[in-house]
């Protein structure tokens, strides 16, 4: 078989549902040999319309744990509320501790909900979506670079929403962030690449992880051209092939896999 993330270990944030992307990211790189340490915080997912995983957290990292396919790969999990400053550090260190070394950085995670349109926006609806959504994200790949031994194979992948390319209507505080971490993409990709890491952004668009109503599928599936939404799958393979040698010359870019959505 062809492992080319094997001997490699991976940390992905925001593995709490296995209706998420996080999850088909994980399985993909444990399917290409990766070890990997899933990260999750189910009380906000909990807090959501569409809820948290009914298995919890170990059902999701048994189906991760199903897809290893390095020989000595191995999988450890663990919650950690990235609101908090101090996580991102705790949470590489706990993962660069399960697996001895860390090579690729995904950072899947959110904050969603709790947002509004111009006219009902706090401080603290901004401040919230700020502090998981663009600050984490930055002391997550702060914490990896320094950890990083400077072989081969560094990555780090960020996650943004779409926000550049049309509105949002409703969620100021949500494209805020997001923007921030398109934004900062090539910065960050120029200050790593020193260390042998790339950094690249994805917008995976509208995808189906189980958030939307059944109107809301019906009206956006009409605005791609296969007419269906995307899957978690779908920016799964892109976010796995990015992790692997044959990408090696690609950062600093913000690459959007929409399947041809239409605003």
């Amino acid at each position: 078989m062809d492992l080319p993330l094997s001997g490699r270990a991976a940390l992905v944030t925001g593995v709490s549902r296995r209706a998420g992307i996080g999850y088909a990211v994980a399985r993909r790189l444990a399917a290409l040999g990766a070890s990997l340490y899933l990260h999750h915080f189910v009380p906000h997912d909990r807090d959501q319309p569409w809820g948290a995983d009914p298995g919890g957290p170990d059902a999701v990292a048994t189906g991760v744990r199903e897809a290893l396919a390095g020989p000595d790969a191995r999988l450890a999990h663990g919650s950690a509320d990235l609101a908090d400053p101090a996580a991102p550090e705790r949470l590489v260190a706990a993962a660069h501790g399960e697996l001895g070394r860390l090579d690729i950085l995904v950072c899947n995670h959110a904050r969603s909900g709790g947002d509004g349109p111009l006219g009902a926006l706090d401080a603290v609806m901004l401040d919230t979506h700020y502090a998981v959504n663009t600050r984490a994200t930055i002391l997550l790949a702060q914490a990896f670079v320094a950890r990083h031994d400077g072989g081969p194979g560094g990555r780090i992948v960020f996650m943004t929403s779409g926000q550049d390319l049309g509105p949002m209507p409703g969620e100021v505080a949500y494209a805020a962030s997001k923007g921030a971490v398109a934004s900062i993409t090539r910065t960050l990709a120029d200050e790593v690449a020193g260390r042998g890491i790339t950094l690249n952004t994805v917008n995976p668009g509208p995808v189906d992880t189980g958030y939307a109503s059944p109107e809301d599928l019906e009206a956006v599936r009409h605005h791609f051209p296969t007419g269906r939404w995307g899957e978690p799958d779908d920016p799964a393979r892109l976010i796995a092939w990015l992790a692997t040698d044959d990408a090696a010359w690609i950062t600093g870019q913000v690459i959007n896999t929409e399947g041809g959505f239409r605003r």
